[in-house]
C-alpha cells in the first residue's frame, strides 16, 4: 500500500460470485473491507471483517455503512431477495447523498447498448429469458435509473459484467481488462465474457482512482 491510501470498503453480498472477487481483490491491496452476507464464508480472506446478517436489516446497516469510503452493492435479487433489491438501494441512496462515502453497484449487462446509437440489449433479447430470469433483469435496469436520478450530492458507479458472466462459467482470470461505457464489449472473436476476478480488479481500481463519478461502466477480457 506505500504511496495508495487504505480504502474503507464494505461489500453488500460479499459472499456471492461478483462480490468475493471484490473484497479478495481489495484485502490483497491491503483495503479496509467488511463483507456482509447472510450465509457463512467457506474461505474467509485474512484481515477481511465478515458481518453476517441482512441487507434489509437497517440495524445491521447502521453497522456495516458507518465510517466507509465505498459501499459496494453486490446482492442478487433472486429467490427471497427477488423485488426487494431496489428498495434496499433507495435506502442507500437517502443514507449517503450529500456525504463523501461512493456508492458502487454490480449490476446486469441487459441495460448496455447493442451498438453506439442503438437499442439496450434486454430491448432486443428481452424474449430469450425466462419469466423466472425476467424480474431479476429488470430489478437491474430499474437500479440503474434510480441512480440516475438521484441527488447529484451523491457519488455513485454502476459496473456492468460483459454478456457471459458467471460462477458455472469457470472464465479463467488474466489479471487484465478492457473498459467500455454503455456499450456491450466484444472481443475480436466476439466473445464477451471476464472473470470475477478480473471484474475485481476493475472494481477496485475505479476506487482507488476513481473515474466514474455518477456513471455506468463496464469491463471484458
Amino acid at each position: 500500500m506505500k504511496g495508495r491510501k487504505v480504502a474503507r470498503i464494505t461489500v453488500l453480498g460479499g459472499s456471492g460470485y461478483a462480490g468475493a472477487g471484490i473484497v479478495a481483490e481489495a484485502a490483497k491491496r491491503g483495503h479496509e473491507v467488511t463483507s456482509l452476507s447472510r450465509g457463512s464464508v467457506g474461505s474467509p480472506v485474512t484481515n477481511v471483517q465478515y458481518v453476517a446478517g441482512s441487507a434489509l436489516d437497517a440495524a445491521v446497516l447502521d453497522e456495516v455503512l458507518a465510517d466507509r469510503d465505498v459501499i459496494i452493492v453486490a446482492l442478487s435479487p433472486r429467490g427471497d431477495m427477488a423485488g426487494k433489491l431496489e428498495g434496499i438501494v433507495e435506502d442507500l441512496i437517502h443514507r449517503l447523498a450529500g456525504t463523501p462515502t461512493r456508492l458502487g453497484h454490480v449490476g446486469g449487462m441487459s441495460s448496455l447498448l447493442i451498438e453506439e446509437g442503438g437499442q439496450r440489449f434486454w430491448d432486443v433479447f428481452s424474449h430469450v429469458f425466462t419469466d423466472e430470469q425476467k424480474p431479476e433483469v429488470e430489478s437491474g435496469l430499474h437500479v440503474l435509473e434510480m441512480l440516475k436520478a438521484s441527488p447529484e450530492t451523491l457519488d455513485w458507479f454502476y459496473i456492468s459484467p460483459p454478456r457471459d458472466f458467471g460462477s458455472w462459467l469457470d472464465t479463467p482470470s488474466k489479471g487484465a481488462y478492457v473498459l467500455g461505457g454503455d456499450i456491450l464489449l466484444k472481443d475480436a472473436a466476439g466473445n464477451s465474457t471476464i472473470s470475477a476476478n478480473d471484474l475485481a480488479i476493475a472494481v477496485v481500481d475505479e476506487i482507488e482512482k476513481p473515474a466514474h463519478h455518477r456513471l455506468r461502466f463496464t469491463a471484458i477480457h
